[in-house]
């Protein structure tokens, strides 16, 4: 038979061959190298799974594009995740083994273990030792496809209760009448597929944790040990990915926070942040920034109730989409609701008055304060909380003012990021599964977005399936200064509810037309981006967002009052400025001073006070001199009104 290889080149294979006969027939080196395959543009296959004649193949390996979610270190991870099942079953007999996906970072696997086994962090490396026994082995993974009758009569025997409950499931629930095993070793598992051909593709692999984790995610089930783990196809990827965790740890907001004094949480408002006056200086900063930027840009600011009659919701579709996510309480009889989104709110300004084409666009922004009942074990310090401040904007404009205003919603956020050394990547997100709307209206507003994207030449990628539910949507990511991936703004183009809202404003015709609503947001929410911010920069911020950007150490008492005439001085410049009056050696000032992350550290002593100078030193950087006071303010202000983007170089905007 013939099988056609991605660029068409015939390649003849007998009667009955696999991925795996494909590969080898290309060369030894890719069969080597071959982890799955693919047929006729599908989804990842076992390489060995037969071919037909006529199919068109494609072999994959590390370097392969992902396909219907799966990517080949997803199929490394899949492997590994096997291999530490098979270690931990022989190590202690008489496990009841769960599920075990790939996940993003790595792979987990659930277990129950016996009666007085309980597993730690000291057993990782018996399970590994017994893992790397397995992978030098070069084990192959293995696919039968049996009856549910013979699947459940194994599970069973085996006293495997989890197993035998999934393949129940799959009875009731998608009427399968057979199931996929795979094995590998001794280890006989439930599982989908696919798999890489043998144990000996995972080149390198790391036992990372445990935790608790009820079966099913049902507090009512049964408490299982969740062991997770991550694998790589090189030592370097692993050692890199390692290096990387550890920044994170040290990195981590709600450490720095704390160390630093910028927020506190308490179980009394669960997920929602008290911010300490340290925090406020950043959240200011941040504040001033996004204020003088919208007026630039022709927004007016706004300020709405955060308190609704339900009826609002039902009336924007919120309250089908959102409302198990909605506080809600009864004022005088009427069912309110604390508002999730903002934008119902601004519509009921617009509809306050007639409007004109001359009018149009209407800019509002607000910082806008929401609140979503996120699940408690979902919450993550400042990255995901209930109390929520958007950097929020509606615009609704004429049809035909759609791609100009979209792209000034994307220089706008461009201008922003520059500002923090943040290079967006965009992706256009198409319509859901559940939306609002018709086909017709989806095809104008998605064709309007990436038209508006065409024009500025501008890269992106589409994410299909992604919108809101009312309307497409322009996401923008960033990458962190640790290699991490953020989503930070959003442009959201709406027809559905200026529709449900019956929003109209009078043309040039003197006839009745209806805006368009563009949703958008740059920085994403205040807390979130603060706490974003505070693990880019590892709380080692910029001068112009730094809580406190200079400390005035004075050598010995005797120099208090002149150490408070240059606190007064800086202060009455616009500096955050504080004096360490304590009776500690310059040293231990100093050392602290480097601690608490402050920019700038001003000494002063006999020889300053005399000179009216003080001898400056810059953070992690050391002694830069002895500069006079007014010097020191006059370049504390050129730094500040930079706002760092001398190093980053700007965009436009």
């Amino acid at each position: 038979m013939n099988v056609f290889l991605p660029d068409g080149t015939p390649l003849e294979l007998p009667e009955g061959a696999t991925g795996a006969d494909a590969a080898r027939a290309v060369g030894e080196g890719l069969a080597r190298a071959a982890l799955a395959v693919r047929i006729n543009g599908g989804p990842y296959r076992d390489l060995a799974t037969r071919l037909r004649d006529g199919d068109r193949v494609e072999i994959v390996t590390r370097d392969s594009p992902p396909a219907d979610g799966i990517d080949p270190l997803w199929l490394i991870r899949h492997d590994a995740a096997h291999v530490m099942a098979t270690a931990v079953t022989e190590l202690w007999p008489g496990t009841k083994v769960s599920i075990g996906p790939p996940i993003d970072n790595g792979f987990y696997y659930d277990f129950e273990f016996p009666e007085g086994v309980t597993i730690s962090d000291a057993d990782f490396e018996r399970i590994e030792q017994r893992m790397r026994e397995h992978i030098k082995a070069d084990e192959p993974f293995e696919r039968t496809e049996v009856p549910v009758a013979e699947a459940l009569e194994r599970f069973r025997s085996q006293e495997q209760p989890y197993k035998v409950e999934l393949i129940e499931d799959l009875v009731r629930n998608e009427g399968v009448e057979t199931v996929s095993l795979y094995r590998n070793g001794p280890f006989v598992d439930l599982c989908r597929g696919p798999h890489a051909p043998s144990t000996k593709r995972i080149k390198a692999f790391k036992l990372m944790s445990t935790a608790g984790a009820y079966w099913r995610g049902d507090a009512s089930r049964q408490m299982l040990t969740r062991i997770y783990g991550t694998a790589f196809f090189s030592k370097e990827d692993l050692d890199e990915h390692l290096e990387r965790l550890e920044q994170a740890r040290a990195r981590d907001h709600r450490r720095l926070g704390k160390e630093l004094g910028l927020f506190m949480f308490s179980e009394l408002s669960p997920g929602s942040p008290f911010w300490q006056p340290a925090g406020m200086a950043i959240w200011n900063e941040l504040s001033d920034l996004w204020r003088s930027e919208n007026r630039r840009r022709g927004y007016r600011e706004v300020k709405t109730p955060i308190l609704y009659d339900v009826e609002l919701w039902k009336r924007s579709g919120h309250w089908d989409k959102y409302q198990d996510n909605m506080y809600f309480t009864e004022v005088e009889g009427r069912p309110m609701g604390l508002k999730p989104m903002n934008c119902p709110a601004h519509i009921q300004l617009y509809r306050d008055q007639r409007r004109s084409y001359r009018d149009l666009p209407i800019r509002y922004s607000e910082q806008g304060l929401v609140h979503r009942h996120e699940p408690g074990g979902t919450l993550h310090g400042l990255l995901r909380v209930r109390h929520i401040t958007q950097d929020d904007a509606h615009i609704f404009c004429a049809e035909e003012q759609i791609e100009d205003e979209v792209i000034g919603c994307l220089e706008f956020g461009f201008f922003l990021y520059d500002i923090f050394g943040f290079e967006p990547r965009l992706e256009l997100s198409t319509r859901p599964e559940s939306r609002i709307g018709s086909d017709e209206m989806w095809d104008r507003a998605e064709g309007a977005l990436e038209a508006a994207l065409r024009r500025q030449g501008l890269e992106y990628q589409v994410n299909e399936g992604d919108g809101a539910f009312y309307g497409p949507k322009i996401d923008l990511h960033m990458t962190d200064s640790i290699g991490r991936s953020w989503q930070l703004g959003t442009v959201q183009l709406d027809y559905s509810m200026p529709e449900r809202f019956g929003l109209e404003y009078t043309g040039a015709d003197n006839a009745e037309h209806r805006p368009v609503m563009i949703h958008r947001a740059l920085l994403g929410s205040f807390e979130r981006f603060i706490g974003i911010l505070i693990e880019h920069y590892a709380g080692e911020f910029p001068l112009w967002l730094a809580p406190v950007q200079a400390i005035v150490l004075p050598i010995a008492d005797r120099h208090l009052d002149y150490a408070r005439r240059v606190e007064a001085e800086l202060r009455g410049a616009g500096l955050r400025v504080e004096v360490d009056d304590r009776s500690e050696s310059v040293g231990r000032k100093i050392r602290d001073a480097e601690l608490r992350k402050a920019p700038y550290m001003l000494v002063v002593g006999d020889k300053e006070q005399e000179t009216g100078q003080v001898a400056l030193r810059r953070h992690r950087e050391g002694d830069a001199g002895a500069v006079a006071v007014e010097a020191f303010i006059e370049r504390a202000r050129e730094e500040i009104a930079a706002r760092g983007r001398a190093e980053s170089g700007t965009r436009g905007g």
